[in-house]
């Protein structure tokens, strides 16, 4: 791995988000995500979250949030996978602080600073979890579930994003394939189709962002969900996930790029053929089905060469498959997907 210089032709992350402000990592932290909210601006978050946590400072990186039952926070902290048990050679964990404060979740606005705050609004217990479509087990599972029915075990993965930031975490869940063999799926499935929330009352990006199709929507092969790598999110840093990292259930695909990790998922469906996916519904030509991590294959408005560590402020080569190769490789060598 290289640590690289800024050099004059690369595209500066300004330019990347075009849809929001860039905002340098050090300032985040000292700021935590206020700054001055006009009158205009925050009369359209009425009734999602309340004055006083706009208003006031909140713990960025809580522990449980009160209502996790007492069942559930034994589990934690899992036990290591002891394949992915250490951080990546030549990075560093990101602290949780920084990981806790810059998300992209539009369903709570596109400032990436201040998703942590609008997402607070989110009722994430109850939750139901709808498995369908070409399977013999189709049932509603609440996510609390999973901890007894798969166990939970820690992993600690690279995270790319296409706009070139990049983090390393440790996440906690159970392998994706455990809930495919549970549904299990008939031989006409040959894809897996995610779905998250539609809560406008409670998300304020569904609200005003009317120009997406929400809720979001995202798919996978059948191969890539049995994938050993591919990996059901319930926690991250030794607790269970906050609102912003997608609570209470998600993907974590590390060798893609982060849009295809779905947050908050409240339906699975297997099906025969391709399903649509989100990004790739918006914007056919810039977001891809598969959507691999491939430094060789640049965005068409930016290179993926590079990539910076939110965590250290780094930029560091990308790797392809984001260093993952030896797991997913043969996938697609091989045409399987």
């Amino acid at each position: 791995m290289l640590i690289k210089k800024k050099r004059g032709w690369e595209l500066p992350e300004s330019r990347v988000i075009s849809e929001s402000r860039y905002f340098n990592r050090r300032q985040i932290v000292k700021a935590l995500g206020l700054g001055t909210i006009g009158a205009g601006t925050a009369s359209i978050w009425t009734g999602c979250v309340d004055d006083e946590t706009i208003k006031n400072p909140i713990e960025i990186a809580p522990p449980f949030d009160e209502d996790v039952p007492a069942e559930i926070r034994a589990y934690y902290p899992a036990d290591p996978n002891p394949d992915f048990a250490e951080v990546p050679p030549g990075r560093e964990m990101t602290p949780e602080d920084i990981a806790a404060t810059y998300n992209n979740f539009y369903e709570f606005g596109i400032d990436k600073t201040k998703v942590h705050i609008y997402a607070r609004s989110l009722v994430t217990r109850p939750w139901e979890v709808e498995i369908t479509g070409l399977c013999r087990n189709p049932r509603t599972m609440d996510p609390d579930d999973f901890y007894a029915e798969f166990g939970i075990e820690e992993r600690i993965y690279r995270h790319r994003c296409v706009e070139r930031w990049s983090m390393v975490v440790p996440w906690v869940g159970f392998p994706l394939y455990k809930l495919v063999e549970l549904a299990d799926p008939t031989s006409d499935a040959r894809f897996v189709q995610f779905t998250s929330f539609y809560e406008p009352s409670q998300a304020v990006g569904q609200q005003t962002l009317t120009q997406y199709n929400w809720p979001y929507y995202e798919a996978l092969t059948l191969a890539e969900a049995t994938n050993e790598l591919a990996f059901a999110g319930l926690g991250i840093f030794d607790h269970t996930l906050p609102q912003q990292h997608g609570a209470p259930f998600r993907l974590v695909l590390p060798w893609k790029y982060g849009y295809k990790s779905i947050k908050s998922i409240v339906k699975i469906e297997f099906m025969a053929e391709m399903p649509h996916t989100f990004w790739n519904d918006r914007n056919p030509e810039e977001y891809g089905f598969t959507s691999n991590i491939d430094p060789n294959m640049p965005h068409p408005r930016w290179s993926q060469m590079v990539e910076r560590d939110i965590g250290t402020d780094e930029e560091i080569d990308t790797l392809l498959y984001n260093g993952y190769e030896e797991w997913v490789g043969d996938l697609y060598k091989r045409g399987r997907v």
